[in-house]
């Protein structure tokens, strides 16, 4: 654990310390017993008697331009006895914009009020489960959702603060009132100020986007399929990855009141995010990674590993940064698409969410920080750890293609290709990786794949990797995608399905006590799995036209090369011994990235291409994997059966094209 990290949670620690010295002088409870005696909080406390209310907190921003300040809807509901005994309790938050137009989890539940606006559903098991225990659970609307006021600017300074201000409002530094015009001030006495924010999706971004403000009070953030920046969810390094930009998402999560006022907000989003993909001043703010170093809260972090919604270059960078900035970290990677950990892992994903707001909401001394960093889902339903992410021994590596006995078909290995080794590729908006790993041994003019021999020993993937490519184009624009494929049998997460690497059942589980409209209880969910022949785990796209400048692209220059490093995303993947491995170099990923304007030929320069990868084990590694693989040939040709779908992009974070 680096030094800073150890630092960072003695002084943690002490300020817990001294935060909890006023609650323990005060009665206590089964649920707030000593934190040196206690290791997990009970279901003490009375849900069907809790607090249930509704406070509006004034943001300090006029989004909607009607000459006041903003307020944002956050609906509350906390346990009665804390209060009553003297104490104050911390606070589990979920902001979104969601709560209202679309719904939240697998079965996309939204908050319900009785005819008096009182509110009556909390989405989600949060309240059920933690209010119980004693935690108060808060679900804020965002600006220009549901019943606040302002206007969407996803991501943006109005997204982030719509939540900040909420935490700060517990913590006693901002105004709150008792209706959304009125001048009755509502106050957040019963709070003791810590904050711990979750979400999956855009929930989970406003949660990095607050985290990345320092607040104070904000002590944990548990981020499920969340944006890092929100330019990498609309473009790769200028490749479109949208056939639109922020101002439909705007527009499709905002309020019918918002919609009416908000046209200007709409405006700025489409004029500071040009579909040419060049960065402006918006990115810039809606950026979460240079603002790592900021961050005091700890970060719980989940992501799908064949996310293609919020794709996993998202978490790859912003788990770099943080722990750049010494921020203490814990990880879950599965092998779904776009999926809440409550509904891959659920028993599990419960109880370790629960310890881990008791370690770090109530100062429980559980024991949740010793234990490994990271938990891998390596085949459906099956989980390996790790002390630390990505591992001990883990190095960047450079694999170099090398030109094979057939056109468009070469090797993979640490031996450079002589000066004039050259592959040929024709961009075909129609075909995307499925189709390129499928024949990935046999020629085809859309791709240039490049094989190991069968592998002596298991390899294994952990981290984010890169492709740098010479490439010369016949055309003035061109975009370029790299794919890593495992290519041999396996059962896998059918993470291209409806589900994206789950099935909903029909029984039920419960989760929490229960009152009348409001129900604990969901559906189950079991792995949905496909046998295939081969297994694309991680993938990077890009405008060539980035080649000199990566916030601004040019005209190419056709019969000129071109040199660009492309970004992959992250990813942590074994390929078994006796697999083989493949990188795949080509135009327009179909589905996953929009074509450019020219459907060009390119010609990569081989000499001047390499990929360099996170080995476990470092260049030794790949060494003894690849020992005498040489010797074995590839199939002169042929087909393999992959997922029964190309994969499709969803262009709305969490919403209801995806599993949330």
């Amino acid at each position: 654990m680096p030094i800073r990290v150890r630092e960072m949670r003695l002084i943690r620690v002490l300020l817990l310390a001294g935060a909890l010295l006023a609650t323990l002088l005060a009665p206590l409870s089964p649920a707030h017993a000593d934190p040196g005696d206690v290791r997990e909080s009970k279901p003490v406390h009375s849900y069907e008697n809790a607090v249930r209310e509704s406070v509006w907190v004034d943001t300090r921003i006029d989004g909607d331009g009607d000459g006041r300040t903003d307020r944002v809807a956050a609906d509350v509901i906390r346990p009665r006895e804390p209060a009553q005994q003297g104490r104050k309790i911390p606070v589990i938050m979920d902001a979104s914009p969601y709560y209202q137009c679309c719904g939240r989890g697998n079965e996309s539940q939204k908050k319900t009020y009785d005819e008096n606006g009182n509110v009556v559903q909390f989405p989600l098991y949060y309240d059920n489960f933690f209010v119980p225990r004693g935690y108060a659970f808060v679900a804020v609307d965002l600006a220009g959702t549901s019943r606040s006021d302002g206007c969407v600017d996803v991501g943006g300074r109005s997204d982030v603060q719509s939540a900040k201000a909420v935490v700060d409002w517990l913590n006693g530094r901002a105004r709150g009132y008792t209706s959304r015009t009125g001048s009755e001030p509502a106050t957040a006495d019963w709070s003791n100020g810590r904050t711990g924010m979750i979400g999956k999706s855009y929930d989970g971004t406003v949660a990095n986007g607050v985290a990345a403000t320092g607040v104070e009070g904000l002590e944990t953030i548990v981020p499920i399929g969340a944006i890092s920046s929100w330019y990498d969810y609309y473009f790769q390094q200028g490749a479109p990855l949208y056939d639109s930009g922020p101002e439909w998402l705007s527009d499709y999560v905002e309020s019918p009141d918002a919609r009416t006022r908000c046209g200007a907000v709409q405006q700025r989003l489409v004029d500071g995010a040009p579909r040419s993909g060049d960065w402006t001043p918006l990115w810039t703010e809606r950026d979460h990674v240079p603002d790592a170093d900021q961050v005091k809260a700890s970060v719980f972090l989940v992501h799908g590993m064949q996310d293609l919604n919020v794709r996993a270059k998202h978490f790859g960078q912003w788990w770099d940064a943080l722990g750049a900035a010494g921020v203490e970290r814990k990880i879950w990677l599965s092998q779904t698409g776009h999926v809440d950990p409550f509904d891959f892992r659920r028993a599990d994903w419960v109880r370790t969410l629960h310890r881990w707001f008791d370690h770090e909401l109530l100062g429980y001394d559980n024991g949740i920080d010793d234990e490994p960093m990271a938990d891998i889902e390596r085949a459906p339903d099956q989980w390996t750890t790790d002390r630390q992410w990505p591992p001990r021994g883990t190095d960047i590596v450079s694999l170099h293609p090398g030109k094979g006995e057939r056109p468009g078909v070469g090797t993979l290995g640490l031996r450079p290709a002589p000066a004039g080794a050259a592959e040929s590729f024709t961009d075909n908006p129609k075909r995307g990786e499925a189709d390129w790993a499928a024949q990935a041994d046999s020629p085809t003019p859309d791709k240039a794949s490049f094989v190991t021999g069968p592998l002596t020993e298991d390899l294994r993937l952990s981290g984010s990797s890169q492709i740098t490519v010479t490439a010369t184009p016949n055309a003035t624009s061109a975009h370029l995608s790299a794919v890593l494929v495992d290519l041999g049998p396996d059962t896998i997460r059918d993470y291209t399905a409806a589900g994206e690497g789950i099935n909903t059942l029909e029984q039920r589980t419960c989760w929490g006590a229960a009152r009348p409209g409001d129900n604990p209880c969901f559906k189950e969910t079991e792995a949905a799995t496909a046998d295939v022949d081969f297994t694309v785990f991680a993938r990077g796209w890009a405008d060539l036209g980035t080649y000199a400048d990566p916030d601004k692209g040019r005209p190419l220059t056709p019969g000129k090369p071109h040199t660009l490093t492309v970004d992959i995303a992250a990813s942590d993947h074994v390929v078994p011994k006796g697999h083989r491995l493949a990188l795949i170099v080509a135009g327009t990923d179909a589905g996953l990235i929009e074509p450019p304007a020219a459907r060009p030929k390119l010609t990569l320069d081989l000499a001047r291409t390499e990929a360099r990868l996170p080995l476990v084990g470092g260049a030794p590694a790949l060494e003894a994997a690849t020992r005498g693989a040489a010797d074995h040939g590839a199939p002169s040709e042929s087909r393999y059966e992959g997922l029964n779908r190309e994969p499709a992009a969803h262009r709305v974070p969490g919403g209801p094209t995806a599993t949330d």
